[in-house]
C-alpha cells in the first residue's frame, strides 16, 4: 500500500547500528493496526548480523526458549535515545517497572491480551507504552518514544529540547516483546486517540553489497542494516 501523504523528516533517534523488524518501509500499518497512533511506527533493535537468525541477545536460542533472557543480555537495552526534533516535552512518564527478563510464552500472552483487549477509555496507557516521552515537534506533530528503561528519562514536561539531545534509554517497559525502541509521529499528544503520521529519517547509512552508503530522507525496510552517527561530513 502506498500512502500519498508526504512524510515528515526527522532525525534518527539512536546512534550506532540498528535493525527495524516493524517498519512502514515494509508494510502499512507497520504494526498491523492504526490504533494508538501506530500506523507508521518503527521498532528498533540491535542484532548480531554474524549469527544465524540475527539474534538480539548474547545468549543462545535454547536459553531464550527455556529460561528467558535477562535484559542486560540484549544488545540494545540501555542504549541512549535522542530527541528526533527540536520541541517541547509535553509528556514524560517514568517509573513503570520493567520485567527482569524476557520469557517467550508470558510475553506473547501479554502482547496478545493488550492487542485484543486493551481499552483506552479505562485501561492505563502505561500498561502498553511503559515509560515514554512525547515531544511537540510542530503544530499537530508529536513524537512518541516508547518502552523506555525505568528511571532513564532525563527530561520533564515543559522543557525545551534540541534535536540530538539525550532524553532517555532503550528499555523493555509496557507491552514489549523484547527490549527495543518504539518510535512514532502522531497528530495528537494523546496516544489513546492519536492518528499516526508518516515520516522519514533525514540521514542514515545503509549496508549494501559490503559497503555503507549514505541515505537521505529514507524509510528503512525490515531487510536493512542501518547505522547513524553524527559526523562533520553530514553537517
Amino acid at each position: 500500500m502506498i500512502d500519498a501523504r508526504k512524510p515528515i523528516i526527522v532525525e534518527f533517534p539512536l546512534r550506532g547500528e540498528w535493525y527495524s523488524p516493524n517498519t512502514p518501509g515494509t508494510k502499512i500499518p507497520s504494526h498491523g493496526t492504526n490504533q494508538l497512533g501506530s500506523r507508521y511506527a518503527y521498532d528498533f533493535i540491535q542484532v548480531d548480523w554474524e549469527r544465524k537468525g540475527w539474534p538480539a541477545y548474547r545468549t543462545s536460542l535454547a536459553q531464550y526458549l527455556l529460561f528467558g533472557v535477562p535484559l542486560d543480555e540484549y544488545y540494545c537495552w540501555g542504549q541512549e535515545v535522542f530527541a528526533p526534533c527540536d520541541g517541547i516535552i509535553v509528556q514524560a512518564e517514568d517509573g513503570y517497572k520493567e520485567r527482569e527478563k524476557t520469557k517467550m510464552l508470558s510475553d506473547m500472552s501479554k502482547a496478545f491480551k493488550n492487542a485484543h483487549y486493551f481499552d483506552p477509555k479505562k485501561d492505563d496507557i502505561q500498561s502498553v507504552a511503559g515509560n515514554y516521552i512525547i515531544i511537540e515537534c510542530a503544530d499537530n506533530v508529536y513524537a512518541g518514544l516508547v518502552h523506555l528503561q525505568t528511571g532513564s528519562i532525563q527530561v520533564s514536561v515543559g522543557q525545551r529540547v534540541k534535536k540530538g539531545e539525550v532524553i532517555g534509554r532503550v528499555g523493555h517497559s509496557g507491552n514489549s516483546f523484547a527490549p527495543h525502541l518504539h518510535f512514532q509521529l502522531m497528530d495528537s499528544s494523546d496516544i489513546a486517540t492519536a492518528n499516526g503520521l508518516p515520516f522519514a529519517f533525514e540521514q542514515y547509512e545503509l549496508f549494501e553489497n559490503g559497503i555503507w552508503e549514505k541515505i537521505n530522507n529514507g524509510i528503512p525496510t525490515n531487510k536493512d542494516r542501518i547505522r547513524f552517527h553524527i559526523s562533520d561530513e553530514w553537517e
